[in-house]
């Protein structure tokens, strides 16, 4: 093994930081697993409920579980547990229960779940007929590309305008300016996708994009510039409805962050020295300027990525992450949903992690020397 005695010092302690930071991701896991774990054990309207609605012929409100035999007419045993369960034999609800796991402890389930968790073994969906892990690799790169695009195009807009207004503060442009991007931070991205709709997609004289999709019909046979092609012809209006209310917050970020490095003694003797304006504005402001707002990129990332995009999905039609996980819980599809809420948790926490260290990156002079880990 290699001596560290000539390495580094600070080398050495920023990767302690991170392997630190990287252990400590693991009870924060299983810290986020365990209470949801617990909420949806007590959540009505469970996986057995909803076979015994499919075979009524209806379908099972979140209401359906209830918790005593009062409800049933009664009835004992698991017909006791579960409304729509009075008629069946009980070894049928036995079976039932076997089948989802439900006759075992539910800490012996937990234990069995993140067991195979830690191996990315996932299991099947109980209502889907395959693989969790297919599942969600296939409905992955739709979330990746609404996140993806979406945060680019949210900074590369953003940080420029708010340079700008920062310059310009208190100007006819600065006001104006701040008024639209308000406008379209108050309207429900929601809104904003369905006023593009029936302006782009709806039929009319503009009717230009598609409705739903990622990309066109029987794209394996076609060159690749006509895959990009398509595929940003349709990805157009469901990134434009996320972005046009995501420039209001991290504009204002960007000028309040201008503007309060401009007011430093260092940009003052930077004139003083007859520097030009450019020069001090991107010489010396940008890089500090930029530290707040460039490290909390993989916060605005998990933001769109997981949690901004379930109604946008909805409404173009897009199956992504977020539509699996919200029918999956509706359906009480409980390998899905915890699938979900790992591989999401794990992402977050490790972006998380990426935005730590991108304030070193962004600047130098920033260490994490003392700082508790």
């Amino acid at each position: 093994m290699p001596s560290l005695a000539g390495a580094d010092p600070y080398g050495v302690f920023m990767l302690t930081y991170i392997v630190h930071r990287l252990l400590l991701i693991v009870p924060t896991l299983l810290g986020i697993m365990v209470v949801n774990f617990a909420v949806m054990q007590f959540a009505p309207g469970g996986p057995v409920e909803q076979v015994l609605a499919d075979l009524r012929g209806a379908g099972v409100s979140t209401s359906e579980r209830v918790g005593g035999a009062g409800d049933t007419d009664g009835a004992s045993g698991p017909q006791a547990i579960y409304r729509g369960a009075e008629n069946l034999p009980p070894e049928f609800i036995a079976e039932l229960e076997e089948q989802f796991g439900f006759d075992r402890p539910p800490l012996e389930r937990f234990t069995s779940m993140m067991i195979d968790y830690a191996t990315f073994d996932f299991g099947q969906s109980w209502f889907r007929g395959q693989s969790v892990m297919s599942l969600i690799a296939d409905k992955l790169p739709v979330s990746i590309s609404l996140g993806l695009w979406s945060t680019l195009i949210i900074y590369l807009v953003s940080i420029p305008l708010g340079i700008a207004k920062a310059v310009r503060d208190g100007t006819a442009f600065d006001v104006w300016t701040s008024a639209v991007i308000f406008v379209g931070y108050a309207i429900p991205s929601f809104i904003i996708a369905i006023a593009l709709i029936l302006l782009f997609a709806g039929g009319g004289p503009l009717d230009v994009f598609p409705l739903r999709g990622l990309i066109g019909a029987g794209w394996e046979d076609w060159p690749l510039h006509r895959q990009i092609a398509s595929y940003v012809w349709h990805m157009a209006l469901p990134i434009a409805a996320l972005v046009i209310g995501g420039f209001a917050w991290l504009t204002m970020l960007t000028k309040n962050s201008f503007i309060d490095q401009l007011s430093q003694q260092y940009v003052l003797t930077a004139r003083a020295k007859g520097l030009t304006e450019r020069r001090v504005l991107y010489g010396h402001v940008f890089r500090n300027a930029m530290l707040i707002v460039l490290a909390g990129i993989p916060s605005a990332l998990i933001g769109i990525l997981f949690t901004g995009v379930l109604l946008i999905e909805l409404i173009f039609s897009l199956d992504g992450l977020g539509l699996l996980g919200f029918e999956a819980a509706v359906q009480r599809d409980y390998p899905v949903v915890f699938a979900t809420l790992y591989i999401t948790s794990l992402m977050g926490l490790g972006l998380r992690l990426v935005g730590d260290l991108s304030y070193v990156l962004v600047d130098p002079r920033i260490h994490f020397r003392g700082r508790r880990v």
